[in-house]
């Protein structure tokens, strides 16, 4: 299982991926694998800023339906335009084509973003 080492994790199974002022952010291998084919992305909070654990959206999975929760406190600047047509891009991409939301960080990054080692404990990998 993949955990990149330049990435921080949330022990809901989301990923953080930081450049400057602006965060990338999607779930991790382990919770596309969890939840089987992804067939719906929803986020319908572009421009809105939340706070850390807040619902940012959900993804829609064959089985099941789950939140999704900000890393983060931050303003949702952008949608990945191509899971709307290509959903799957998530289970195929997580890290790379299934990124999920952009976001401009607000205020400090919380102390529980875990580092690589520490989400692939959590999670038994």
């Amino acid at each position: 299982m993949n955990f990149p080492q330049e990435l921080k994790y949330t022990k809901d199974h989301e990923w953080v991926k930081i450049d400057g002022d602006v965060a990338t952010i999607g779930i991790t291998e382990f919770a596309a694998g969890e939840l089987g084919d992804i067939v719906y992305v929803e986020v319908e909070t572009t421009g809105e800023t939340l706070d850390t654990n807040e619902v940012f959206g959900s993804v829609e999975a064959v089985k099941t339906v789950s939140d999704l929760f900000m890393p983060l406190n931050g303003e949702i600047l952008e949608v990945n335009p191509d899971l709307e047509d290509s959903p799957e891009l998530v289970n195929e991409s997580p890290y790379e084509k299934g990124w999920m939301i952009k976001v401009k960080i607000t205020g400090d990054l919380p102390s529980d973003l875990l580092s690589a080692e520490e989400y692939a404990e959590l999670v038994g990998k």
